[in-house]
């Protein structure tokens, strides 16, 4: 049901083309300010374009704490935007986007929120107790304050964002032209974790982190399909990111902030890229799935989505 409810409301393959394309647009047109303050600093400072090259300048120019509002403000607009295309270009209400119940699941956002939070830190805790050589502690009050305002604020917008896009736009609009289930979930899942191609764990781990990027696409993508809505994926993906910021950052990351712990290991290109794929995440599915009564999997995963009568209208947006 909830991809198909896309069928109720203008769902055109162009206008999830042409969305997409304004979408994408409106992300980096609100990655201009970084790019600016960046730029201004290091000419002021006798530096040269060319500098700009590099991805640590970009990221290590301005406070961290700047940084990292700056470079989660371009998701925050493309929120925006994405809101103003589902809900006027696609006459879509937004609702539609996140659920197919009658209205959006917060126990389910917090359930998700609150799972991989837990996790996090209790696996990061243990890790810090067996190998505390690998870690500093670098907390500093006053610029961790900031730091938590920002994030509580900033990166549920990108979570939100990137699920609404992929999960939510892309997952109904790919979903409602291939007629099935497992094309928006293998293209979202891809694409993804494809965009995340030129983070700087790439180069520092090498290409085999993109299975964990692009296996962290279908884990939330096969939750989404399987709970018929996107809350768990909002909940989990802001959670994951949100004790990121906070806890634990390296100096190979994308998220480099004022957190807790500073991670000085050497990153591993093994088992520990792997393990959440084939380990973590089945195992949370399968929680997820004892405490929603997830049932016929192959339906919900590779099953087709048949459209309505033409006729038939969604009662609850009469």
């Amino acid at each position: 049901m909830y991809i198909k409810q896309a069928f109720y409301f203008l769902h055109d393959w162009w206008r999830y083309l042409l969305g997409g394309v304004l979408i994408f647009i409106a992300s980096q047109l609100g990655a201009i300010p970084l790019l600016a303050l960046v730029l201004f600093k290091v000419m002021a400072e006798g530096g040269d374009l060319a500098s700009l090259e590099d991805p640590n300048t970009l990221m290590t120019t301005l406070d961290s704490n700047l940084t990292l509002f700056l470079m989660l403000l371009s998701f925050a607009i493309g929120l925006g935007v994405l809101y103003l295309v589902v809900r006027y270009f696609h006459k879509q209400p937004f609702k539609t986007v996140t659920t197919s119940r009658e209205r959006t699941d917060w126990g389910r956002v917090w359930f998700g929120f609150g799972l991989i939070a837990v996790a996090t830190v209790v696996l990061t805790s243990i890790d810090y107790y067996m190998n505390p050589a690998d870690y500093v502690v670098q907390f500093d009050l006053v610029p961790f304050l900031i730091l938590a305002v920002i994030a509580i604020v900033m990166v549920p917008l990108q979570t939100s964002f990137e699920e609404y896009l992929f999960r939510g736009y892309l997952m109904q609009g790919i979903g409602v032209g291939a007629k099935n289930r497992w094309v928006p979930l293998v293209v979202t899942s891809v694409i993804f974790g494809g965009l995340h191609f030129f983070n700087p764990e790439v180069s520092k781990i090498g290409n085999i982190i993109m299975v964990y990027y692009i296996g962290t696409g279908f884990f939330l993508g096969i939750m989404t399909l399987m709970d018929e809505g996107m809350e768990l994926a909002l909940g989990f993906h802001a959670g994951n990111n949100l004790v990121a910021a906070l806890l634990v950052t390296a100096d190979w990351t994308v998220f480099q902030t004022n957190s807790i712990l500073k991670d000085v290991s050497e990153p591993s290109a093994g088992v520990d890229v792997i393990m959440p794929v084939i380990i973590i995440y089945p195992i949370f599915l399968a929680i997820m799935a004892w405490k929603y009564g997830w049932s016929d999997w192959g339906e919900k995963l590779f099953g087709k989505v048949v459209p309505p009568p033409k006729d038939e209208v969604y009662d609850e947006f009469v």
